[in-house]
């Protein structure tokens, strides 16, 4: 199983990726080839990009998470 999540929170700039192993997280310069170029291309027309993720969600800070806070 995949431990590694590419992210791009929605009107921001810039991809991060997610090293759950690793426990890092260190942002990724934009793909000039490949895969990964078709999916942010995709995006930067307005698309939305999901693929082996079934929870994801924006909170205001890491606090708010492991309180249970969510603002839907």
């Amino acid at each position: 199983m995949a431990r590694v999540v590419v992210i791009r929170i929605a009107d921001e700039e810039g991809l991060w990726v997610i090293d759950l192993d690793a426990r890092s997280v260190v942002p990724l310069d934009p793909p000039n080839a490949g895969g990964l170029k078709a999916v942010t291309d995709h995006r930067a027309s307005g698309k939305i990009v999901t693929k082996g993720v079934d929870v994801a969600v924006v909170v205001k800070s890491a606090e708010a998470a492991f309180s249970g806070h969510y603002d839907g």
